[in-house]
């Protein structure tokens, strides 16, 4: 990986003193052209790393410079163990090197700072995945990613949908996104605009040997935002106002493919406790669904708990539902 060896190329110069391009070459097993494209990759970082010519020359860290931890404050070292690693080093391979790094974190600290950093790993854990995993296979994945590192074309099969046929392209990987638990790959095909591509709907993978020529001023974050953005504008959208009981209001903010909009100050009361005549104090919320009938069918697994105030439509298709249903089972 990358950053793997761009880690061992600075080490090897710190203590080695300088290397020529071919023994770093050999050492790391990749081409000599890859081990240019790290250099200038360490000197955009900015890493004080230079060529020397001659005999004797060849690639050499600034005279003084070393990497490290010492510069880094008690706060951003108890930053970098706050957490476990998450899901995206797993899946690129980082997660034992995730767990290697963090110990030799915690064996260059002070006594002192060792046991701050225990204590907060015994109090904090901060649990990244959600609720509503899915796991999807990705044998492709690594391939990918080493497309992305090297900047060279991919030929795919992929099936843009779940039930379409899958069909070849030849694409120019620009970067992998994580969403939640999906994985995407971004990537420009003839057209040169950048496209995006679910990792589990590739059927197959080679890389290319034809380089990539990424565009001028590309943006990976910016390029994933604006696509997120237009997604959610397009998709579709069924507002509705309910009361709903306070029990249940938690569950409602975190079910899927519903969102409370806005929940009002106003209240309504209602008698609807285990104790007779207590009463209930319902909150009026601003709900946001997808379509009717996947409010119909959100809202039904609420049972009397939210109550519809409008739209009409939707109060009427509950209604209907919920005739349905007890004629289902009235002849049982």
């Amino acid at each position: 990986m990358r950053a793997d060896r761009l880690l061992q190329i600075m080490m090897l110069l710190q203590t080695r003193g300088g290397m020529t391009t071919r023994e770093l070459a050999a050492r790391l097993e990749v081409s000599e052209r890859t081990i240019h494209r790290d250099m200038e990759a360490l000197s955009t970082a900015g890493v004080p790393v230079y060529a020397e010519r001659g005999s004797a020359g060849g690639w050499r860290l600034m005279e003084g410079y070393r990497a490290d931890w010492a510069g880094l404050h008690k706060d951003e070292l108890l930053a970098l163990l706050a957490a476990e690693p998450h899901r995206h080093l797993t899946d690129l391979g980082f997660g034992d090197a995730y767990e290697a790094a963090v110990l030799k974190v915690l064996a260059s600290l002070s006594p002192s700072l060792r046991r701050d950093a225990d204590y907060m790993r015994q109090r904090v854990y901060v649990d990244a995945a959600g609720w509503h995993q899915n796991v999807e296979e990705l044998p492709w994945l690594s391939l990918l990613q080493e497309a992305v590192w090297e900047d060279r074309k991919l030929q795919l099969l992929y099936a843009s949908g779940r039930d379409s046929a899958a069909s070849e392209r030849v694409v120019s990987p620009l970067g992998l996104v994580l969403k939640g638990s999906l994985w995407y790959l971004v990537a420009s095909g003839v057209e040169q605009e950048p496209r995006t591509y679910r990792v589990s709907r590739i059927k197959d993978a080679s890389i290319l040997d034809e380089p990539v020529v990424r565009p001028d001023h590309f943006n990976l974050a910016a390029y994933w935002q604006r696509s997120v953005d237009l997604f959610r504008s397009g998709l579709p959208h069924y507002a509705a106002q309910a009361l709903v009981h306070p029990s249940v209001s938690t569950r409602l903010e975190m079910t899927r493919f519903v969102r409370v909009a806005a929940w009002h100050e106003e209240h309504e009361e209602a008698t609807c406790s285990a104790k007779a005549n207590v009463p209930v104090v319902w909150r009026k919320a601003d709900l946001a669904f997808n379509t009717l009938s996947s409010a119909c069918e959100i809202l039904l697994g609420f049972g009397t708990m939210v109550r519809v105030l409008e739209p009409l439509e939707l109060c009427e298709a509950l209604l209907e539902a919920a005739n349905n249903i007890t004629s289902m089972y009235s002849g049982k």
